[in-house]
């Protein structure tokens, strides 16, 4: 009886802190709808979600794209219905006091790469959160950044 008092106590208190957050569901909502889109290569909605003068950061340091140049490198991978998929781990976001400003950064699986971490601004835009900025990363363990560090100055990709 005491377990499901206490799980219902957690439910309750779940439910008012998404309620009492309604731009960090918004924009959380807007980070799940980007990574849908890009699992099942949805172009015009995947790229719907990028203010218009968005910039996606890869995980190579040569990958800055601005919108237009992210949309000539994605297009024929999402043409053959080939997109990529990231699944949320965790997520956390803060809304700026202006609200109309949103940091946030997450954990993500890929079967590719592992653990991956995304972060980013996303702007309010008419009423919709929009993604300003998503850099992508793969976080290093410590104990292997001087192998990885090593091996990046020899040319040689880890």
């Amino acid at each position: 009886m005491l377990r499901k008092i206490v799980a219902t106590v957690a439910a309750v208190a779940i439910t008012n802190l998404a309620a009492a957050n309604p731009a960090q569901d918004a924009a959380s909502q807007t980070l799940d709808r980007f990574h849908q889109a890009a699992a099942r290569a949805q172009f015009e909605e995947y790229f719907s979600l990028f203010a218009p003068e968005g910039v996606f950061i890869g995980t190579d340091a040569s990958e800055r794209w601005t919108v237009a140049q992210f949309k000539a490198y994605a297009k024929p991978h999402f043409d053959k219905g080939r997109g990529w998929t990231y699944t949320k781990v965790e997520r956390n976001i803060t809304v700026a006091a202006d609200g109309k400003h949103a940091s946030f950064d997450e954990l993500l699986d890929n079967a590719g790469l592992g653990r991956c971490r995304g972060t980013g601004v996303l702007r309010l835009i008419d009423g919709q959160w929009r993604i300003e900025q998503y850099h992508l990363t793969i976080p290093v363990p410590n104990e292997l950044a001087s192998e990885v560090v090593k091996r990046i100055r020899e040319g040689k990709k880890p």
